[in-house]
């Protein structure tokens, strides 16, 4: 299977303010939100025009008890960047209703 053919796995935990780097998280603190959702994590996706799909009753590799669900991204793109971007969007959603 190709690279490009293999979906980007995004986890709520990866946006969890609430875990540490060891736990999961992937982007720094200033960038996560406390208790993000699975469907929280889709809406930003959607609304950055990527195509992601979710993936529930999944759960990440290092809390296999808690299925929180994933997200699957479609495209050739950076994983890296991509939850960079979503972050970013995250947040400034949660800004913008409090």
């Amino acid at each position: 299977m190709a690279k490009k053919d293999k979906p980007i796995v995004l986890y709520p935990a990866y946006f969890d303010l609430g875990r540490s780097r060891e736990e999961g998280r992937k982007v720094p603190r200033n960038m996560a939100v406390p208790g993000p959702k699975v469907e929280e994590v889709h809406q930003a996706a959607k609304a950055l025009g990527l195509q992601a799909i979710i993936d529930p009753d999944r759960s990440h590799p290092n809390t296999p008890f808690q299925k929180e669900g994933r997200v699957l991204i479609q495209g050739n793109y950076v994983k890296t960047s991509v939850v960079r971007r979503i972050a970013e969007r995250m947040k400034t959603t949660r800004a913008g209703t409090t």
